[in-house]
C-alpha cells in the first residue's frame, strides 16, 4: 500500500467523482483509476461503488477513509518536520475564502506568505453555498483552513477565531421613501423587496436569523453571490439590502440607515478543523493573518 494510492482514494471519496479528483490532484483520470484499483486489489475488497452519476463508498471504503486521512496527515507532518529543519516549507495549502472579504487584505497576506515560503503552493477557492459550503469543505478535509462569516455557534468539528466584525446597515436608493430617515426597525421593512446573498452566506444567515427572531418574514427578490456589488444593485433600483457597513461605505446613489432593535453583526472568522493537526504551512499563514487586518 502506497501513500499515493491512499491520496488518490481520499480525493475520489471526497469529490465523489474520478474526473474532479484527477483535476484536484493535477493528474490524468486514468492514473487515479489505476491507483484505486490497485489499492482495492491489494486490500481484497471494493472500496468504491461506481456509477454514471457519482462514486460512493462501500462499507470497506467507509472503514478505510478515516484511517487513510490519518496516514496522510502523519505523512504531511513528517514532511513538514524535515522541511523546517532544512529551512523551507513545502507542500500545498488549501484556503477557503468568501467572494468578498475587504476587512482582510487577502492578496497582501498571501503575497507576504509566498515571499516567506515560496515552496508552498497556495490554492484558494470559494463555495457556491458561501461560508456554510466552506465549513462543509473543512469538515470533509477538502480545505486546510477558511475565512468565513458564520453567526452563532460553530459545528463541533470546527474551531472559529474571530478576526473582525462590522455592523450591518440598511442600504436604500437615494430616491427611496426611507432615504430621509436615520434609522429604521425590522418591522418597517417587512413586505419590501430585498437584495441578498444566497442561503449559506454569512450576511444572509445574520439577516435571516434577525427576522426569524423578530417573528417577521421578508421577500428576497434577487440573490447575488458577491456582496461587494450589493450597493450597485441597490442604486439601480433592484431592491433594498442589509449589508455590512464596509460594503456600502462611500457608495454613490445609496443612503444607509441604522437598524435598531436587532442583532445585525457580521463577523469575519478564521475556521480550522478540530480533531486533526494543523500543518506547518497553515500555522505559518495563521501567524501572519493579524498583520493584514484593519
Amino acid at each position: 500500500m502506497e501513500l499515493r494510492q491512499l491520496e488518490y482514494f481520499v480525493a475520489v471519496a471526497e469529490e465523489q467523482n474520478f474526473t474532479r479528483a484527477a483535476a484536484r490532484l493535477h493528474v490524468v483520470q486514468s492514473a487515479v483509476s489505476a491507483a484505486v484499483k490497485t489499492l482495492e486489489r491489494e486490500l481484497g475488497a471494493p472500496l468504491l461503488d461506481r456509477n454514471s452519476k457519482r462514486v460512493l463508498l462501500t462499507d470497506a471504503g467507509a472503514a478505510l477513509l478515516p484511517r487513510a486521512r490519518i496516514a496522510l496527515d502523519a505523512a504531511r507532518d513528517a514532511r513538514d518536520a524535515v522541511a523546517e529543519v532544512h529551512g523551507g516549507l513545502r507542500g500545498t495549502l488549501r484556503i477557503g475564502t468568501m467572494t468578498s472579504i475587504r476587512l482582510l487584505h487577502l492578496p497582501a497576506l498571501l503575497g507576504e506568505f509566498h515571499r516567506r515560503h515560496p515552496g508552498v503552493l497556495l490554492q484558494t477557492s470559494a463555495a457556491p453555498s458561501g461560508s456554510q459550503g466552506l465549513i462543509d469543505a473543512l469538515a470533509e478535509r477538502r480545505l486546510d483552513l477558511a475565512f468565513v462569516s458564520l453567526p452563532g455557534a460553530p459545528p463541533a468539528d470546527i474551531h472559529l477565531t474571530e478576526l473582525a466584525r462590522s455592523v450591518i446597515d440598511l442600504a436604500v436608493p437615494d430616491d427611496h421613501p426611507l432615504a430621509s430617515r436615520e434609522s429604521v426597525t425590522l418591522g418597517e421593512l417587512a413586505g419590501l423587496d430585498f437584495i441578498d446573498s444566497p442561503v449559506g452566506y454569512g450576511n444572509r444567515a445574520v439577516t435571516d436569523r434577525a427576522f426569524a427572531t423578530a417573528g417577521l418574514s421578508r421577500r428576497v427578490a434577487i440573490e447575488i453571490p458577491d456582496i461587494a456589488t450589493g450597493a450597485e444593485h441597490v442604486r439601480h433600483g433592484l431592491g433594498i439590502a442589509l449589508l455590512p457597513r464596509f460594503v456600502v461605505a462611500g457608495a454613490e446613489g445609496v443612503r444607509t440607515l441604522t437598524v435598531t432593535g436587532a442583532d445585525l453583526d457580521w463577523t469575519l472568522s478564521l475556521a480550522i478543523p478540530v480533531g486533526r493537526p494543523v500543518g506547518a504551512a497553515a500555522r505559518a499563514l495563521i501567524g501572519l493573518t493579524a498583520d493584514f487586518l484593519p
